[in-house]
């Protein structure tokens, strides 16, 4: 498992998700839907219509893979932070009852207010 409480775990980026699916594929359960992706160099986050889905790439080769599940239905608590005029980087904050906060840091062009609204529409 990703060790969230190290702080910010990833600077990300946002892609297509279609560029991650083939990946995902075979954790994801029938009918689960990848809506919002994000990702590192190596790494990357994926927002789907039940959980969040984090891949950590570990060693040299970046072959051995680590998949942290986040369902929904364990978040207590979230904020947004948008990126502002010196701060460039927009933030993403997860309470999680067993877990803790999980921090995600998206590069400034992220569209982090749908996020937000997709964490709102499956949390509340």
């Amino acid at each position: 498992m990703i060790d969230f409480a190290t702080g910010s775990v990833f600077k990300l980026g946002e892609i297509n998700p279609a560029e991650v699916a083939g990946e995902l594929q075979p954790i994801l359960v029938p009918n689960e839907r990848v809506l919002v992706a994000a990702k590192t160099v190596r790494d990357f986050v994926a927002f789907t219509d039940k959980r969040i889905i984090a891949m950590n790439a570990q060693g040299m080769t970046g072959k051995k893979k680590d998949f942290t599940s986040l369902p929904y239905s364990k978040i207590q608590a979230f904020s947004i932070e948008t990126a502002g005029t010196f701060d460039l980087d927009a933030e993403l904050d997860l309470f999680f009852s067993g877990l803790g906060k999980v921090r995600f840091e998206f590069k400034g062009k992220s569209n982090i207010h749908y996020i937000g609204q997709l964490i709102a529409n499956y949390v509340l």
